[in-house]
C-alpha cells in the first residue's frame, strides 16, 4: 500500500506537495469517496479519480538506454521519426517518458520512466544531479578556455553554472579534440552552446554517465531496467527518499 499523494504525484498528476493540496481541497475521490485525509492508503486495486477524471496507475518503471543517433528523446513526434519509444521491446507494456531530452543527433545514457514525481525531481535545478558528457570539437581548447567552462560561461545573456572540464585528447592534424564537460544544468542545447561559446563548435556529442549512473554493457539502442538499488540511491539523490 501506498499514500495516496504519493499515488498521484508517481501518476504524474502533480508533485507530492501538489497533490497533498489537491487531496485537502476534496479533488480526489478513492472507490467514489471523497478523501481529504492526508497519508490515505491505497493500492493499485483502487479506483482514483481527480476532479471526476479516473488516473491510470502502473507499476513503477526505470530504464536506462544507450540512445543511438537520429532518434526523438519524445514519445510521439510530429515529422514521424524514429523516437526512443520505439526502441523498446513488447516486454515494457507500461508508459514511460524520457527524463529530460537528448538532441537528434546526441547518443548516450538517456533514462526513461512512469514515476512522474522522480522524473520531475531529477529535472529539477536545486538537486544539482550531474551528468558527464564527451564532446568531438573542432579545435583544440587551450586551459584558458578549460576554466572558463569550470567559472561558468556567457550563454544567451546568462552565466552558465561552473562545469567540470577535461581534455581528454586532441588531433593536432585534424586540428580536432575530445572533450569532457560534467554540468548540472539541463538548459536546451547546453554542452554545444557552452563549448560553442569558447570558440569550439561540436562535432558529435555523447552522454556518458547520469549521477552515478554509466553506459557500462549496454549498447546504442539498447536499454536495461534499473536495480532497486539503483533506483534507491537516485531517490535518495533527490530526497525522495
Amino acid at each position: 500500500m501506498e499514500r495516496l499523494q504519493k499515488v498521484l504525484a508517481h501518476a504524474g498528476v502533480a508533485s507530492r506537495r501538489g497533490s497533498e493540496t489537491l487531496i485537502s481541497e476534496g479533488h480526489v475521490k478513492v472507490n467514489g469517496e471523497t478523501v481529504t485525509t492526508l497519508g490515505t492508503k491505497v493500492t493499485h486495486h483502487d479506483h482514483i479519480t481527480v476532479d471526476e477524471m479516473p488516473i491510470q496507475l502502473e507499476m513503477p518503471v526505470y530504464l536506462l538506454m544507450n540512445k543511438p543517433r537520429q532518434a526523438v528523446s519524445t514519445v510521439h513526434d510530429d515529422k514521424k521519426r524514429r523516437t526512443v519509444i520505439d526502441l523498446l521491446d513488447e516486454d515494457v507494456k507500461e508508459r514511460v517518458y524520457p527524463v529530460g531530452r537528448l538532441d537528434y543527433d546526441t547518443t548516450g545514457l538517456l533514462l526513461l520512466t512512469n514515476d512522474g514525481e522522480l522524473a520531475n525531481q531529477l529535472t529539477h535545478p536545486k538537486y544539482e544531479v550531474e551528468k558527464t558528457y564527451i564532446a568531438k570539437v573542432q579545435g583544440i581548447p587551450t586551459n584558458d578556455e578549460l576554466k572558463t567552462l569550470r567559472k561558468g560561461v556567457k550563454v544567451e545573456g546568462r552565466v552558465t553554472a561552473p562545469a567540470k572540464s577535461k581534455l581528454v585528447s586532441s588531433d593536432h592534424n585534424k586540428k580536432t579534440a575530445i572533450v569532457s564537460l560534467t554540468i548540472h544544468e539541463g538548459k536546451n542545447h547546453q554542452v554545444k552552446k557552452m563549448l560553442q561559446a569558447v570558440g569550439h563548435p561540436v562535432m558529435k556529442l555523447k552522454r556518458e554517465s547520469y549521477a552515478f549512473l554509466t553506459l557500462k554493457g549496454v549498447q546504442p539502442g539498447e536499454y536495461r531496467h534499473l536495480t532497486p538499488e539503483e533506483v534507491k540511491q537516485l531517490k535518495k539523490r533527490v530526497k525522495l527518499d
